[in-house]
């Protein structure tokens, strides 16, 4: 594997698992020394075991300990290169608007978008007192496209982010930061094995839809995420960068 972070640090929320884990291992295997920052201990520790990084237990809606992530990462590394803000929820009573009550939708507002600003809020200062970094706001294909299927929060929430990341990109360009939004499809996770099993026509309706005729695996999404992370897409900010299976170009679903 090309070392393309030898020397450079990651910082990866959500890392614990799904598309955080096979990021972390992805940058890892690249060179880089990755941080998980993770709600769940046991996860967030297993996974900086496996990639040899460090392990932050950290509720990413809580500024104070976003702040001190960073910091302790600089503090620990020496810098921090690399910000892969990716924790997300999409809990089951998030659905329709007309069933939607507003503590669900707060919540998934919170972790979903407020975190992504936390985040960039506190390792943009990092970064600009190095003079480069790479900040990868994970959005999705919902961020640009209506779904039938509603999950209005989420789909509201990453909606936010992508506009988000956008500004950013915009904003601290000259700065030798760039910030780009990733936008999956729907990815063969936890995350979505829990909410398509309780709900297998769900799944179905959205699967068929899909051109490539399958969900991304994880790994397919660390793979874009080491892309936007490295000097190979040094002329890319600001930008939604799809890795979706052909959804969102999508006018009818080709036949078998």
């Amino acid at each position: 594997m090309v070392q393309r972070f030898e020397g450079r640090v990651a910082v990866i929320t959500g890392g614990g698992s799904g598309i955080g884990l096979a990021s972390a291992r992805r940058l890892a295997s690249e060179g880089a020394k990755v941080v998980i920052a993770d709600v769940s201990a046991d996860a967030g520790k297993a996974a900086a075991d496996e990639v040899g990084g460090l392990f932050v237990q950290v509720d990413v809606t809580d500024e104070e300990q976003v702040k001190a992530l960073f910091q302790t990462t600089v503090d620990t590394y020496g810098s921090v290169d690399v910000a892969f803000n990716n924790a997300g929820i999409s809990p089951p009573d998030d659905d329709s608007i007309l069933t939607t009550g507003i503590e669900a939708w707060q919540r998934v507002q919170q972790v979903n978008l407020t975190s992504v600003y936390l985040c960039c809020k506190y390792v943009l200062p990092h970064m600009l007192e190095q003079g480069k970094g790479s900040i990868i706001n994970t959005a999705s294909f919902v961020a640009v496209m209506g779904a039938a299927t509603s999950q209005i929060s989420y789909s509201a929430s990453k909606g936010g982010v992508l506009a988000m990341s956008r500004e950013l990109g915009v904003e601290f360009a000259r700065k030798g930061i760039r910030v780009n939004a990733l936008c999956p499809g729907p990815v063969n996770t936890p995350l979505l094995q829990e909410l398509f099993a309780k709900d297998p026509e769900r799944a179905a309706r959205r699967l068929v839809h899909v051109p490539l005729g399958r969900f991304a695996e994880p790994s397919e999404i660390a793979a874009a995420v080491a892309f936007l992370a490295s000097d190979d897409a040094s002329f890319i900010t600001a930008s939604q960068f799809l890795v979706d299976g052909g959804i969102a170009g999508a006018y009818v679903t080709p036949i078998d």
